[in-house]
């Protein structure tokens, strides 16, 4: 029993790879008690962040606070183990993989500020919405993202002794061969980019892509775009379709037309059929809830004689987009034009087809 505890005792005072165990213990506890730690740690840095946030009048640093919450409770776990490695007496090899292990946690630790930094100061590159659509704007912050976290990856690789360039070069000789197997996904980036660019359409618009889709645009992806048609089924669009073909952007509309043809029965007298006609121009020139003639294309004319109707053209705008509405408005129009038409005592034409038959001489 003896030589079994002098056996124990030996290797605790050893350790591992010329550690002390009491180092070992002591080292784990540390790093453990600044993650037990971390976030009482983190509240109170937080909250007398926000202490001072509250005393300006701008809401940038709330947002700068509230974005900066992880990174924050992240940084008990790098002080952790930074103390835990400077405490245990380690050998050559172990002491330099501690010093990479504590400048990698320190790279990322900048490194994350920096990307959870670009959310809430995101708001300058908004003021280009107007230049570039939202949507593009998006796609910016989204690529800027992506730049700070390789840069930082490649940092760390760095400070572990992996070259980048290397690894950079054989990349692009194997992008090479993968672009000449994916034409397709760079020619849907491309016409994304351009569907942005001229600002073809936006997310909510209603559109029409000739015979391939008409629907609502939910998203506009890198290679893809989202439209839900009105049957509520969505469908993903591949971007270059918007390149190739004709694109009808319901949305830009201005107003709604509405283009009839009333067909008058020919027994209507020449003062009623000018009387229905100067009824129906006034109703129209005289209700809000149709485009001035100033900005719009308005027509009530006696347009020709057909076989069996003389036809009355009616071409107005309904001063709204909304479909609901433009439905709305042509049904108050209907009622106006039945109305007039049988205050006038004259009546609508329909398809009918006399056939006279003479008697002939026996």
């Amino acid at each position: 029993m003896d030589n079994f505890l002098n056996i124990v005792t030996s290797i605790w005072n050893e350790g591992v790879f010329g550690i002390n165990f009491n180092n070992i213990v002591i080292g784990i506890f540390i790093l453990l008690l600044f993650v037990f730690f971390r976030s009482l740690f983190s509240k109170i840095v937080v909250s007398r962040l926000k202490a001072v946030a509250s005393r300006s009048k701008t809401k940038i640093d709330d947002e700068v606070l509230e974005a900066f919450s992880d990174p924050i409770r992240f940084i008990p776990i790098v002080l952790g183990v930074y103390i835990s490695t400077a405490y245990i007496d380690l050998n050559q090899s172990l002491d330099l993989f501690a010093a990479n292990l504590n400048k990698s946690l320190i790279t990322i630790q900048i490194f994350w500020f920096i990307y959870k930094l670009i959310d809430p100061l995101s708001f300058f590159m908004n003021k280009y919405e107007e230049l570039l659509t939202s949507d593009l704007v998006d796609w910016g912050i989204k690529l800027l993202k992506f730049f700070i976290f390789f840069i930082g990856a490649a940092a760390v690789l760095e400070t572990w002794g992996i070259k980048v360039g290397p690894i950079l070069a054989g990349l692009g000789l194997l992008s090479v061969a993968i672009a000449l197997g994916a034409q397709d996904l760079f020619k849907n980036l491309i016409s994304g980019i351009l569907i942005l660019l001229e600002k073809r359409f936006k997310n909510g618009d209603w559109i029409h892509v000739d015979n391939i889709v008409e629907g609502t645009v939910e998203r506009i992806g890198f290679r893809s775009t989202l439209v839900r048609r009105f049957d509520s089924s969505p469908i993903m669009v591949p971007n270059f379709n918007f390149a190739e073909n004709a694109v009808t952007n319901f949305t830009n509309m201005r107003n709604r037309r509405i283009y009839w043809t009333i067909g008058l029965e020919y027994r209507t007298s020449h003062e009623q059929l000018k009387n229905i006609r100067d009824k129906i121009e006034n109703y129209i020139t005289s209700n809000n809830n149709f485009a001035k003639a100033s900005e719009e294309a308005t027509f009530v004319r006696i347009d020709k004689f057909s076989d069996s109707s003389i036809d009355i053209l009616v071409y107005c705008f309904a001063a709204t987009k909304s479909w609901g509405e433009w439905l709305e408005i042509k049904e108050n129009l209907a009622y106006e034009i039945k109305q007039i038409v049988e205050t006038e005592k004259a009546g609508f034409a329909f398809p009918s087809t006399s056939i006279y038959h003479e008697n002939s001489p026996n």
